[in-house]
């Protein structure tokens, strides 16, 4: 299993929510090149990043500090949060992004969803961010009418084959990992490569969703808290 330490932006600062909240918001770092610097001194060779403005506006804000922890870091870094269209995509990718998410965009654009994987193939990751057990959007401030049942298996039938699933309940929060959910999602679609995301929180956490058999697992809060040393999560994953 792969560790994606996270580094959520908004206003070019280094940020999480609780439970998705933007009126919850605190600041961990004004440097995010340094955060990434640090999780790949830690052993961390992917970083998961979102544009938190992006993901609610629309639009890609931060995208410029994105391009900058690739060119300092070299990792393999993927990015969610507003892009919704082929020319996001491209500006994405012209910045160094090695995968795109495509959250509000999979729940609710199938025809561009089909067109980025047929263009950018693997480089396409879905996100199905849940909320009360329907997929939310446009930064998790609305919920859609799918379960995660109808989402993956559009997903699959779309030709995705990585999702990024976040449990919203628990993210942020320091709950632990829901790793109920993820392993009905993996019996039911086991061709996809899961990422799980959401109150991973332990290294307990860790050995179990590794146990699970997931792809990978997004490690925030409890890296910038110190409940997880980014370095043994890295080496307990393998």
């Amino acid at each position: 299993m792969l560790i994606f330490p996270a580094i959520d932006l908004y206003e070019g600062k280094v940020v999480r929510l609780y439970k998705g909240d933007y009126s919850n918001m605190t600041v961990y770092s004004t440097d995010p090149v340094a955060v990434a610097r640090d999780f790949v001194s830690r052993g961390a060779r992917q970083i998961h990043m979102v544009d938190l403005a992006g993901a609610r506006d629309g639009n890609m804000p931060n995208l410029d500090v994105v391009r900058e922890v690739v060119r300092a870091t070299g990792a393999f870094v993927e990015l969610g949060g507003g892009i919704r269209s082929m020319a996001a995509l491209e500006r994405v990718f012209a910045a160094g992004v090695s995968r795109a998410i495509l959250g509000t965009a999979a729940a609710g654009d199938s025809g561009f969803l089909e067109a980025a994987v047929e263009k950018y193939g693997g480089k396409i990751a879905a996100g199905c961010d849940l909320k009360d057990g329907k997929v939310a959007v446009k930064g998790w401030l609305e919920t859609t009418g799918e379960g995660p049942e109808g989402f993956f298996g559009r997903m699959e039938a779309l030709g995705v084959d990585t999702v990024i699933c976040t449990d919203i309940a628990r993210d942020g929060a320091m709950r632990g990992a829901n790793g109920e959910l993820y392993r009905e999602i993996m019996a039911a679609h086991p061709r996809v490569r899961l990422i799980a995301s959401g109150g991973v929180s332990s290294m307990e956490d860790v050995r179990r969703l590794r146990a699970l058999g997931l792809y990978g697992a997004i490690i925030g809060k409890a890296y910038y808290t110190g409940g997880i040393a980014l370095e043994e999560a890295v080496e307990a994953a393998k």
